[in-house]
C-alpha cells in the first residue's frame, strides 16, 4: 500500500513538474518578456522602496545605514543593488520618487555607474515617478512649499536624465488634498495620482463598487481640464500577503529545483493567482497593480527579482493570468487604452482614519514650533531668492540653496507633519538653521549691494555690516538693543517681498524710551512705547540660553512701534536716534494702561472695535464700522484630554492621532485677568488665562484684524494626563454646520459637520472625525456675518457647534500611538541636558469679520502678508552720512509700477545658467470677489524695468517642460456629468507688449531670458 502510495505521488509530481518545468540543478533563463495581454487579467509587478526622507533615523542616516539598532534601513544598499539587478535582466523595471535620497548617491557615482545609470533610465527599466526632493506631506504643507520642492526634485531628473515624471506617488501620505490633485497633479504633467491611506469607511464603500480608482477633479475653478486619473490601493502599498521577497523577511520561496525537497511552482501558482483574482473583484478593467516593496526595501534586490523572474515565467506559463514587470505609467496606459467609465471624484480626501477611534487628525497640528519655523523660513525663502534676483547670484559666498535643501526635505510627510522621532526632529531644525543662517548671509549682502548701488553703477565692496534678528518674537534682537554710537542712528532697511504697495507696523525692543524714528526723507514719524510684559521677559531669558547658549546682560525695556509704507518688490529705510531734546520726541507715544469703568471695555484706534467685559475678562463683541459687520463673539482656550485608550478600544492619542478622552473640552478659565493698554497705533488687551497660557490681542489703526498672539505652555501634565489645547471662539451665527478650509493655502472647501460627500458616514469620533488640515485660514457664515480666522502655520481646525470656530494649538501627550514612531508627543527645551521643560509656543492668529460673501479680499490680502512678512536688516550709521551715499527707498520694478492686487509673485529665483524662473499666482477663486474674481494682467516690462527680456518660455508648474508639450490623457467619466463652464485663463504671451494674463487660480510659470 505504501509503495503505491508513493507511486502516485511521484506521478503527481511528474505531471505538474511537466506542466510547470523546473531547473532540475542547471541554469535556466526564466522568460520575464512578458508584455499586456488582452483578454487576460494582467497583473502589474511594480517594484519599488518607499524611502522616509527621515522618520525614525535622520535622511543622512538612512541613507547611509547608520543608527540600525532603530530600524535596519540603508538608501545607499537599495540604489546600488537594484542597479546591479536591473542590468542582469533588461526586462526588470523599477521605480524610485525621493530624489533628495537619489542626489546623494548619484554624486558619489562612477561615469561608468552614471552611464549604466543613464542607459536603464531611457530603456524604461529605471523610472523616476514623483520626482519631488520627497514624498511631502499633503496636510501641513504649503501650496508653494510642495512646488518648490517638486521643482527642486524635477530639475535634478531634467539636467542629468533630460526626462520628465508622469507620475503622482504620494503612497503614504495620511490624506490627500485637493491641492494635490490638480496642481501638484495635472499642473506638473502627472497622467495619474496614486497612493494607499484614505478613509477606512471610504475604502470598504470603495472596494463594494469599484470606484477605488477614480478620476479626480481637484479644482472647482478648472474642473475636467485639470482632472487626474487617482488610483487608490485596496490596502496598503506593500505587496498582497504572502509576497514580500525582503530577503530579511520570512517568505515562501517558489521552489522550482527538482533535484532538492518542497518543489512548490505549483503551490505558489496558485496562491499568486488567488490573490490576483481577489484583487481583480475590487477594481475595474482586466489591470491590477501589485506594488512590490515597502519601507526601505530591495536592500538586497535580487531576493526580490528573483522571486518574481520565477512567478512571472511559472505564472504565465500556466496561462490563467498575466503577470508583467511593469511601472504605474504602463498601467495606466493600459487602464487608459480599456476606454471604460470612471467614477468622479471632487474636493478631497480629509480626514484620514484606519479604524473607528483612529483619526489622523493630531498631526494637523503637533510639533507647533516646527510648523512655524517651516512656515517662516519658506517666507523668507522667496525673498531671499528675489534678492538674489536682483543683484545677481554669486558665483562663490553665501546662497539660497542650502536654505532650499532644507526646506525640501522638511515638506517630506514625516517631517513638517510632526510625526518622526524626537532625534529627527532634531536633524530637520538644525538643517533648517543652517540654511537659514546661510541664507540671511546672503540677504544681507544684496541689500548691502542694492542699497549701496547707484544708477547704473556697481556692489560697493567691502558689504555693509547688517545684522538681522530671528527671535524677534521673544524680544532678542541685540542690533536694536545695544546702545546707539554717539551721532549715529540704528539704521532699518525694510523689504517688502510683495508686489504690492504696503502699510505695516515694525516692532523692534529698544532699552529705554528716550527715542525718535525718521523715516527716508527725514520726517519724523509717530511711535508708540508698550512695556516688554513679564512673560515676553521670561521667554526670552530661557529660550535665548537653550537656543543659543547666550544669557543676555540687559532685558529691553520697551517695544518700539512704528509704521512704515514699502515699495512693491522694494525697500525702505527708517533711521531711529537719541532724542535730542524734549520737543523732539513729542511724536513719541508711552502707551496708557486704562482703567475700566464700564461693564465693558471697548478696544480699538480704528475700524474694528471689541468689547471686553471688564467683570470676566472675556471678550464679548467684535464690529467693524467700515464692513457694517457686528456680532457677538466669546473666546477661550479649552483643552482635550488625551485618550490613553480604553476597555473599547486601545487607541491612544499621540503624533499622528487625535482621540479625545470624551468629547467636551475642559475650560481653562472663565474669569481672566484683564488689561488694557492704548495708543495712537496700536491697541492691546493682555489677558492671563493661567500660568502657562498668556493671549495678547492687538488692534491696529489701519488694519482690518484682530492680531491675537497666543503664548501656550509648559503644558502642565502633573496630572498624568496629556492635553491638546484649543482657542475656542463662539459667535451668534446660524452656520447649519457648514464652514470652509483651504486646501495648502489656496482653495477653500466647503465642510460639513459629521458628513462626507463620498459616503454615508457612520460617526464614531464626533470631535477628531470634523477636525481639518488649515494652512491659510477657516472660516463660516450666515445671512448677516462672515466670521474668518487666518493662521501663520499648518494647525488643525474644526467647527464643533454653529457659529463656532477652534483652532489647535499645541499638544503635549505622554503616550505613544503606535503608529510606528514609538515615542509620545512630549517635547522638551532644555538648558545644557540640565534644566529642562516642555516647549513653550508662541504664535498668531487673525480674526476679521465681513458682510455675507465680503470676506475673501480680506483673507487673500492678509494671507499674503502673514506669509510674507518683512524682512528687517539693521546697521548703525549717521543718518545725514546714510541718505547721503545711500539708496533709501526703491523698487525693483518700474517706480509707478505694482501688481494687481489679485495677483502674487510666488517665486523670482536666477538659475544655473542665469535665465529667471518666474510664477504668477491668481489669488481668487471665481466668484470669490466682484472685482478680483477677474483675469488679471501682469506686465512684464514694467516688471523687470531695467532689463531687456529677450525670450519667454511658459513652463509647466515644476518647469521641467515646456507648457505647449504638456499632453493631457482623456477619460470617460461615469454617469451625468453636470456642464462645467469653460475656466478663465491667461492667453500666450505676446513677445511684443509681453503681457501675462491670469484667470482666476490659474498659476502660470516662465523661464525668462535677459
Amino acid at each position: 500500500m505504501d509503495t503505491l502510495v508513493g507511486s502516485r505521488f511521484v506521478i503527481v509530481m511528474l505531471e505538474i513538474v511537466w506542466l510547470y518545468g523546473g531547473v532540475n540543478g542547471a541554469y535556466m533563463k526564466y522568460n520575464t518578456a512578458a508584455g499586456v495581454v488582452e483578454g487576460k487579467l494582467n497583473v502589474h509587478l511594480v517594484p519599488h522602496s518607499h524611502d522616509d526622507v527621515g522618520w525614525l533615523k535622520t535622511i543622512d542616516q538612512y541613507y547611509v545605514g547608520s543608527n540600525n539598532s532603530i530600524q535596519g534601513a540603508c538608501v545607499e544598499n537599495v540604489l546600488d543593488s537594484v542597479i546591479k539587478a536591473l542590468v542582469r535582466d533588461p526586462n526588470r523595471k523599477f521605480v524610485f520618487a525621493e530624489m533628495a535620497f537619489f542626489q546623494r548617491w548619484w554624486l558619489e557615482q562612477s561615469p561608468e555607474t552614471q552611464e549604466q545609470v543613464k542607459t536603464l533610465v531611457n530603456a524604461g527599466q529605471f523610472e523616476f515617478i514623483n520626482g519631488g526632493w520627497c514624498m511631502h506631506d499633503e496636510a501641513t504643507t504649503h501650496y508653494i512649499d510642495m512646488i518648490d520642492q517638486t521643482t527642486l526634485g524635477h530639475g535634478l531628473i531634467k539636467s542629468q536624465f533630460n526626462k520628465v515624471p508622469r507620475v503622482g506617488w504620494q503612497i503614504d501620505p495620511f490624506g490627500h488634498s485637493a491641492v494635490q490633485a490638480y496642481l501638484l497633479g495635472a499642473e506638473v504633467g502627472f497622467d495619474s495620482m496614486h497612493f494607499a491611506r484614505i478613509d477606512y469607511q471610504d475604502r470598504a464603500n470603495r472596494k463594494n463598487d469599484k470606484s477605488l480608482e477614480v478620476i479626480w477633479h481637484g479644482s472647482k475653478t478648472f474642473g475636467s481640464s485639470s482632472q487626474i486619473f487617482t488610483n487608490a490601493f485596496p490596502i496598503h502599498y506593500s505587496p498582497p500577503e504572502g509576497f514580500d521577497f525582503e530577503v530579511s523577511n520570512d517568505f515562501e520561496p517558489v521552489q522550482d529545483n527538482t533535484l532538492l525537497y518542497d518543489y512548490n511552482v505549483e503551490k505558489r501558482v496558485n496562491d499568486f493567482i488567488s490573490a490576483a483574482m481577489t484583487q481583480a473583484n475590487v477594481t475595474r478593467t482586466n489591470h491590477i497593480m501589485w506594488t512590490m516593496g515597502d519601507d526601505f526595501q530591495y536592500q538586497y534586490a535580487e531576493s526580490w527579482f528573483k522571486e518574481m523572474d520565477k512567478f512571472i515565467h511559472y505564472v504565465n506559463k500556466d496561462g490563467r493570468v498575466n503577470a508583467l514587470y511593469s511601472t504605474p505609467s504602463i498601467y495606466v496606459d493600459a487602464k487608459n487604452t480599456e476606454n471604460v467609465s470612471w467614477p468622479l471624484k471632487t474636493d478631497d480626501y480629509f480626514p484620514y482614519a484606519d479604524s473607528k477611534d483612529a483619526y489622523w487628525t493630531g498631526y494637523f497640528t503637533s510639533r507647533p514650533a516646527l510648523k512655524r519655523y517651516v512656515r517662516m523660513l519658506s517666507g523668507y525663502y522667496l525673498a531671499a531668492r528675489q534678492l538674489e534676483f536682483v543683484v545677481g547670484r554669486s558665483s562663490s559666498g553665501p546662497s539660497t540653496y542650502g536654505l532650499g535643501d532644507a526646506l525640501g526635505i522638511a515638506q517630506h510627510h514625516d517631517a513638517v507633519s510632526g510625526t518622526a522621532k524626537q532625534h529627527t526632529t532634531n536633524d530637520y531644525e538644525k538643517r533648517l538653521a543652517v540654511g537659514a543662517s546661510e541664507a540671511e548671509a546672503a540677504v544681507n549682502n544684496a541689500l548691502s549691494c542694492l542699497v549701496s548701488k547707484k544708477p547704473g553703477g556697481q556692489c560697493s565692496s567691502p558689504a555693509l555690516n547688517f545684522s538681522q534678528c530671528q527671535l524677534l518674537n521673544i524680544s532678542f534682537c541685540p542690533a536694536t538693543e545695544e546702545d546707539i554710537p554717539d551721532g549715529k542712528s540704528l539704521v532699518v532697511v525694510a523689504y517688502n517681498s510683495l508686489g504690492w504697495n504696503r502699510t505695516d507696523i515694525i516692532r523692534i525692543p529698544v532699552t529705554d524710551s528716550n527715542f525718535v524714528v525718521h523715516d527716508s526723507s527725514g520726517n519724523t514719524i509717530e511711535v508708540q512705547f508698550i512695556d516688554l510684559d513679564e512673560v515676553t521677559i521670561n521667554l526670552r531669558n530661557f529660550y535665548v540660553k537653550a537656543y543659543l547658549g547666550l544669557s543676555p546682560q540687559q532685558v529691553p525695556k520697551y517695544w518700539l512701534i512704528f509704521q512704515v509704507s514699502l515699495p512693491p518688490l522694494g525697500w525702505n529705510t527708517y533711521f531711529i536716534s537719541r532724542a535730542a531734546t524734549e520737543g523732539e520726541s513729542k511724536t513719541s507715544v508711552l502707551s496708557t494702561l486704562s482703567n475700566p469703568q464700564n461693564d465693558t471695555i471697548e478696544v480699538g484706534p480704528g475700524d474694528l472695535k471689541m468689547l471686553f467685559s471688564s467683570t470676566s475678562g472675556q471678550l464679548v463683541r467684535i464690529s467693524n464700522s467700515k464692513t457694517g459687520a457686528d456680532v457677538p463673539v466669546q473666546q477661550s482656550y479649552l483643552y482635550y484630554a488625551s485618550s490613553i485608550g480604553d476597555t473599547d478600544d486601545s487607541q491612544a492619542s499621540g503624533a499622528y492621532i487625535f482621540r479625545p478622552d470624551g468629547a467636551r473640552p475642559t475650560i481653562v478659565s472663565r474669569e481672566v485677568p484683564l488689561k488694557v493698554v492704548r495708543g495712537p497705533l496700536v491697541d492691546e488687551v493682555h489677558q492671563q488665562f493661567s500660568s502657562w497660557i498668556y493671549q495678547v490681542t492687538r488692534l491696529y489703526k489701519d488694519k482690518e484684524q484682530a492680531d491675537v498672539e497666543f503664548t501656550i505652555g509648559p503644558i502642565p501634565t502633573d496630572d498624568g494626563v496629556g492635553k491638546e489645547v484649543i482657542t475656542q471662539m463662539t459667535a451668534n451665527m446660524a452656520t447649519e454646520k457648514t464652514f470652509y478650509t483651504d486646501s495648502n493655502g489656496r482653495d477653500f472647501i466647503k465642510r460639513v459637520r459629521d458628513y462626507r460627500p463620498d459616503w454615508s458616514l457612520t460617526v464614531t469620533q464626533p470631535v477628531a472625525g470634523n477636525y481639518y488640515p488649515i494652512n491659510l485660514g477657516i472660516f463660516t457664515t450666515d445671512n448677516k456675518t462672515e466670521f474668518s480666522v487666518l493662521v501663520d502655520r499648518a494647525a488643525g481646525g474644526a467647527s464643533i457647534k454653529d457659529g463656532q470656530i477652534e483652532l489647535m494649538l499645541h499638544r503635549r501627550i505622554l503616550k505613544d500611538d503606535s503608529r510606528g514612531v514609538g515615542e509620545p508627543l512630549d517635547e522638551m527645551v532644555c538648558i545644557s541636558n540640565s534644566t529642562c521643560k516642555g516647549l513653550t509656543v508662541r504664535g498668531h492668529y487673525y480674526i476679521g469679520i465681513n458682510k455675507p460673501g465680503l470676506g475673501a479680499r480680506w483673507r487673500r490680502t492678509t494671507g499674503q502678508e502673514v506669509y510674507s512678512p518683512l524682512v528687517l536688516a539693521f546697521a548703525h550709521e549717521k543718518m545725514e552720512d546714510w541718505t547721503a551715499s545711500h539708496v533709501t527707498i526703491a523698487t525693483a520694478m518700474d517706480s509707478s509700477y505694482s501688481l494687481p492686487q489679485n495677483v502674487a509673485l510666488i517665486t523670482l529665483q536666477e538659475l544655473d545658467d542665469e535665465s529667471a524662473l518666474l510664477r504668477l499666482a491668481h489669488l481668487y477663486e471665481p466668484g470669490e470677489d466682484a472685482e478680483y474674481s477677474t483675469l488679471a494682467e501682469v506686465e512684464l516690462k514694467k516688471m523687470f524695468a531695467g532689463r531687456t527680456i529677450k525670450e519667454v518660455k511658459e513652463m509647466s508648474l515644476s518647469a521641467n517642460q515646456e507648457k505647449s508639450e504638456m499632453k493631457q490623457m482623456t477619460w470617460k467619466v461615469e454617469g451625468e456629468v453636470a456642464a462645467e463652464p469653460t475656466p478663465l485663463r491667461g492667453g500666450p504671451v505676446s513677445v511684443l507688449d509681453l503681457v501675462v494674463e491670469l484667470g482666476p487660480m490659474e498659476i502660470r510659470t516662465f523661464l525668462l531670458k535677459f
